[in-house]
């Protein structure tokens, strides 16, 4: 499935991999926004606060003062990208971007749009 990817949509794949790799965590996520920047982030598991990667990549761009998102990845070993998650997609940049699923080897197996 990633030979179809832009060549941007493939650094995400990249970035949510090395993310996810050198912290450990259950999931890593990329997001590009609409300005062209790149937010990557790990899942967040502590006692008190628990964040998915997405999440964290869409706070990181609204924190940044993004308006909205072109793509974005999230590798791990669930069987979809939670609904929650992809609603806060939908809350920064609308509907129609492309959300895409892959394994934690970045192997990518679905693509869903919001």
């Amino acid at each position: 499935m990633s030979e179809a990817l832009s060549a941007e949509d493939r650094k995400l794949v990249t970035l949510a991999r090395a993310t996810r790799a050198r912290t450990g965590a259950a999931e890593g996520a990329a997001v590009r926004d609409s300005d062209g920047r790149t937010y990557a982030a790990a899942t967040v598991d502590l006692p008190s606060l628990q964040v998915s990667a997405l999440g964290v990549c869409v706070a990181m761009a609204v924190a940044s003062g993004s308006t909205g998102l072109e793509a974005a990845v999230v590798l791990s070993g669930a069987d979809a990208v939670a609904e929650a998650d992809l609603a806060a997609v939908r809350d920064l940049a609308g509907a129609g971007v492309p959300v895409h699923r892959g394994d934690i080897r970045g192997n990518l197996t679905e693509t869903r749009t919001t």
